[in-house]
């Protein structure tokens, strides 16, 4: 039995990466991306959250979220969406009950202040032209990035470059 231990803070801000099954892309069509973004929808009228940033690539994703105050339990979460968006992706499962589309495990990161938010948000948001997936933020279909524009934390020119602080994080 594992000894993993997360970190948990009721009303906490995390960083989290979820990977698909043995790295498909299976987040390269429409369909399944949707199927995911049901997920995210149905969770949260159960289990609330407010994502701050997201992306979604092929094969990984990567979000902030904020959780209530008094409530640090992001697993149970992450267990109902990664459930949900098996179930429309792969409705038959193996003989150990599973479905071949996310890794068993998912990697937090509480986040400690600005800054730390900030490097995290633009880690996220420059993931896309890190992957050679988009030449800027704003092309990627599957991300926040402009949802941020609008709000101000972006100017809609950011990204022309690679970020300053993000290089040296390995959350992948």
């Amino acid at each position: 039995m594992s000894d993993y231990r997360r970190a948990t803070m009721p009303g906490g801000v995390y960083f989290f990466t979820l990977v698909t099954y043995q790295r498909r892309p299976i987040f390269s069509s429409d369909e399944n991306v949707s199927h995911l973004r049901t997920a995210f929808r149905k969770v949260r009228n159960s289990y609330p959250y407010v994502i701050d940033a997201i992306v979604v690539l092929p094969d990984h994703l990567h979000c902030i979220w904020r959780l209530p105050e008094g409530d640090g339990d992001f697993s149970s979460r992450w267990r109902e969406i990664k459930k949900a968006t098996s179930r429309a992706i792969a409705p038959l499962s193996n003989q150990q009950h599973e479905r071949a589309v996310w890794q068993r495990r998912f990697w937090e990161h509480l986040i400690r202040d600005e800054e730390d938010w900030r490097r995290h948000l633009d880690y996220i948001h420059y993931n896309p032209v890190k992957h050679g997936l988009a030449e800027h933020p704003s092309e990627w279909p599957w991300s926040s990035f402009r949802r941020c524009v609008e709000r101000g934390w972006y100017d809609a020119s950011w990204g022309a470059t690679e970020p300053v602080g993000i290089g040296e994080l390995h959350l992948e």
